[in-house]
């Protein structure tokens, strides 16, 4: 067994099980898929830490892309109860490892990425892993890909300060939606404790069910606009 696989099955052990992710077949995906090859060389020793993984830095006006702590993205997968017959939106992929796991899991994934040269870089190593059933493409999050929906789950990869409206129409009829909503108190405007909650096209509109505490930084293109009030 490679120092890798022991690591994954480390993860899986210590971050996984114990956060009461109970579907097997995203326990088999965390097993397989390799996160080390969704991480720069440089960094991948720390490719199973228990902790969001900066996979582009913060420069100027692009913002910093990051792979979410395995336990949060576990969660959020498992809340989103993802079918084998689903097609999926992974919005703010970054290098492609969650797209990658929800392949496993799902018909098909669109990964939705927006920095341009990342998205193809989480491309080539989809392909370089035999993932035939997902593709990353590159646009604002916000917009999300209406182009390739519609989809039956889209999961965000991130935090949002409200209820992304404009993915709504993106979903079938009963379609999910999951992201952590940040609380304002808590520094809504940047990350940090929030609500990961599971959303539910009804018609015109939603249904919501907060779900567990969690954190996340916030997606690009979804951080709040700042109002004055004179």
């Amino acid at each position: 067994m490679s120092d890798f696989e022991t690591q994954r099955r480390n993860m899986v052990d210590s971050q996984i099980r114990p956060a009461d992710i109970t579907d097997r077949r995203l326990i088999r995906a965390m097993l397989e898929v390799p996160r080390e090859a969704f991480v720069p060389a440089a960094m991948r020793q720390l490719a199973y830490m228990d902790g969001h993984l900066t996979v582009v830095p913060a420069e100027g006006s692009r913002p910093a892309r990051v792979l979410l702590a395995p336990m949060v993205l576990a969660k959020l997968i498992q809340l989103a109860d993802v079918q084998a017959g689903d097609v999926v939106l992974d919005v703010g992929c970054a290098s492609g490892y969650s797209t990658a796991v929800l392949a496993r899991l799902a018909e098909s994934v669109v990964g939705l990425e927006c920095d341009a040269a990342l998205a193809e870089r989480a491309g080539r190593t989809l392909a370089e892993l035999g993932v035939d059933n997902a593709a990353v493409v590159s646009g604002p999050l916000e917009v999300g890909c209406p182009e390739h929906g519609p989809f039956q789950v889209i999961v965000m990869n991130g935090a949002v300060a409200e209820a992304p409206e404009q993915l709504r129409e993106q979903l079938v009829e009963g379609g999910r939606l999951v992201t952590i909503i940040s609380e304002p108190e808590h520094g809504g405007g940047g990350g940090g404790v929030g609500r990961a909650t599971l959303f539910e096209r009804i018609g015109k509109g939603w249904s919501r069910r907060p779900a567990f505490d969690a954190s996340a930084p916030i997606l690009p293109g979804f951080t709040p606009t700042t109002t004055f009030v004179f």
